[in-house]
């Protein structure tokens, strides 16, 4: 058994050779924000190595998510960019927004972004702003109405 204590967090692990699964439970008085983020934490964690399938061509990839600077529409598909290749994803923008961990953001209409990728931020203030990545070239713009949300996501 393992315990520690982080800034009025117990936590606590059990060794159970015996066990098929492995369990986490929160004790707690109150469901408050620190729970919330605690749990979603979590679940993030366990599916932290997620892939989706991807296409070019006539092969199918299955990249991971980690791997993936951004989504965008592109005459009425949709390209998930690697560093230093895309693919087709067969979903719906709005559907890979539901089906994708919270670092992801949509930045406009058109883009869904890797926060953990992001470079670089130049804040245009009567239009999009331009976002980089390091090691590569290539770019995208997140419009005003979703700047906020991306400086909140990409400032501890």
């Amino acid at each position: 058994m393992y315990n520690c204590l982080m800034n009025n967090l117990k936590v606590k692990i059990e060794i159970d050779p015996g066990a098929k699964d492995c369990e986490v439970t929160i004790r707690c008085s109150e469901v408050d924000a620190k729970v919330l983020a605690i749990q979603k934490a979590l679940s993030e964690a366990g599916n932290s190595d997620r892939q989706i399938s991807f296409f070019k061509d006539d092969a199918e990839f299955f990249v991971p998510l980690d791997d993936i600077l951004f989504f965008e529409t592109d005459s009425g598909l949709i390209r998930a960019h690697t560093a230093d290749d895309e693919f087709e994803a067969r979903y719906k923008l709005y559907e890979l927004e539901e089906k994708l961990p919270s670092f992801f953001q949509r930045i406009s209409k058109s883009t869904i972004l890797n926060s953990h990728k992001v470079y670089s931020i130049t804040k245009n203030l009567a239009g999009a702003s331009r976002i980089e990545f390091q090691n590569t070239y290539k770019i995208v713009y997140c419009s005003r109405n979703y700047y906020k949300a991306l400086k909140e996501l990409l400032t501890p």
